[in-house]
């Protein structure tokens, strides 16, 4: 099957993330449904393909799931970017998010959304839509498609 809308599939998701276990079970739809936010699950979507477009919905899902509820039981971490310097004298953390578009920011937060990121770069390019007119009045081409001033 090449198009459809996927259905988020508990069992599946936490076979693939095992450490989002501890969640309570109703948040990880929930999470499934915010995913859709970003990234359309419909027939319009970019990713037309339901394989590919499954495991992109469920990296997003840990993703959020990530951000919101924390990885293995434990609470979800509020420094945003890599650890870059540290000192323990008095506690100093530094974080650093590296040089990375704006857009990409948000999804450097975690893996998952690093991954979503690597693996959607195809569907931020331009996209080239053939069989355009030229000029906005069709029909208006010379004989033999030649100007006079060509």
């Amino acid at each position: 099957m090449t198009t459809g809308v996927v259905t988020f599939n508990a069992v599946d998701f936490l076979a693939r993330y095992p450490e989002f276990n501890p969640l309570a079970p109703s948040l990880l739809p929930l999470y499934f449904g915010e995913a859709t936010l970003y990234l359309d699950n419909s027939l319009s979507s970019p990713v037309q393909q339901i394989e590919q477009r499954t495991p992109l919905l469920y990296m997003l899902t840990a993703h959020i799931a990530a951000l919101n509820g924390g990885v293995n039981g434990q609470t979800p971490q509020s420094i945003v970017g890599r650890i870059n310097t540290a000192t323990e004298g008095s506690v100093s953390v530094g974080a650093d998010m590296g040089q990375v578009p704006g857009t990409a920011a948000w999804y450097m937060q975690t893996k998952y959304g690093a991954a979503y990121w690597q693996a959607t770069a195809a569907y931020r390019t331009a996209q080239y839509l053939p069989g355009c007119s030229p000029t906005p009045l069709p029909g208006i081409f010379p004989p033999g498609g030649i100007w006079p001033w060509q």
